[in-house]
């Protein structure tokens, strides 16, 4: 294989997280009197850390949202996942395949520590990772499309940014992954394909990646 290290990100690559988290989402913004439909926060938030929601409420309506927005969000969003939140259909065969080949892989979320840990743990998946293996854009000063998150987690993961394989489903993550100068492969499941042209590869179909980076050569 060509890469050293895969790194996925988690909302809607490997938990399939982005229906539930956009129309919570969705719901509570309108609540606070800032109308989002479900169609709105995919294309302004899907991908991104939290702080992107606060800078554009501010910016498009001159008003912040509350202190605690994010601790509240953050609550039904984990009681959402507790009681509904699936893999990705086919990706614990694509990461138990992987390990296998001796390939390792990393999770590089917008989410924070607490939501990504909510997540893997909730669908089986923590364990095909560990505790050492999952950053967050806690971790850095700015989140995706910054490319500062995944090249955290190459220098944490002890492999040269050239030598990682990015698995992503947003046009922001694709981004920040080619920013880092990294190889992405977009996931196109919930995203049109050609707002994710800037990835090396696209595919629509879990059991298709594991051939794409083993064939992709660069």
């Amino acid at each position: 294989m060509s890469y050293d290290l895969v790194i996925f990100d988690n909302d809607g690559v490997l938990v399939d997280s982005e229906p539930i988290s956009n129309r919570l989402l969705a719901a509570y913004l309108t609540e606070l009197g800032h109308p989002t439909s479900y169609e709105d926060s995919i294309r302004d938030y899907m991908g991104s850390a939290l702080h992107r929601v606060h800078d554009l409420v501010l910016e498009r309506s001159g008003r912040r949202l509350p202190p605690d927005f994010d601790a509240t969000f953050h609550a039904r969003v984990f009681d959402a996942f507790r009681r509904g939140l699936r893999p990705v259909a086919g990706v614990a065969e694509v990461l138990e395949k992987l390990r296998a080949d001796g390939i390792p892989c990393c999770v590089a979320s917008s989410g924070s520590h607490a939501r990504i840990r909510v997540a893997l743990r909730t669908t089986g998946l923590y364990d095909l990772f560990g505790e050492d293996h999952i950053f967050s854009s806690e971790d850095v000063g700015r989140g995706k499309p910054a490319p500062d998150l995944f090249l955290h987690a190459a220098e944490r993961m002890g492999v040269a940014p050239a030598r990682c394989a990015v698995v992503e489903d947003s046009p922001l993550g694709v981004q920040a992954a080619v920013a880092a100068g990294m190889d992405v492969y977009g996931y196109t499941a919930m995203t049109p394909a050609a707002k994710l042209s800037a990835a090396r590869a696209r595919f629509v179909d879990m059991a298709e990646l594991r051939a794409l980076l083993t064939s992709t050569h660069k």
